[in-house]
């Protein structure tokens, strides 16, 4: 009968659900340059909380429900991945840009500038 009580007066983890939406939104933002940094971010944000909360519920499991320690777990294993991922795009974009920059650049080289410059 102690035990029913006791899980009545579990409360959750205090941004757990915050954490897995940040989490999610971490990994769906990463489609789009502008919107790769803010996956970066929120995937950043989804980790930093989802830590906290995981620390809050080590240190004391028979307040907080276990709704919500999975809730944050996920929020941090989607941060993870958010942030993984926008990273690698992050980087792909970069690459990309450079090789462009470099193939306009070889082309301007070559051009013969002493015609135009008469």
């Amino acid at each position: 009968m102690e035990s029913e009580s006791t899980i009545q007066n579990q409360m959750q983890l205090p941004n757990a659900t915050g954490v897995l939406v940040m989490g999610i939104l971490s990994i769906v933002c990463f489609c789009c340059l502008a919107a790769g940094f803010i996956g970066i971010t929120l995937g950043i944000l989804a980790l930093v909380l989802g830590n906290k909360a995981l620390k809050m519920y080590e240190e004391n499991p028979q307040l907080y429900t276990e709704a919500s320690f999975k809730n944050a777990k996920a929020g941090k294993v989607c941060g993870i991945i958010g942030l993984s991922i926008g990273s690698l795009w992050i980087i792909g974009v970069l690459i990309y840009l450079s090789i462009v920059g470099w193939v306009v650049g070889s082309i301007f080289t070559m051009l013969p500038w002493n015609m135009f410059c008469q």
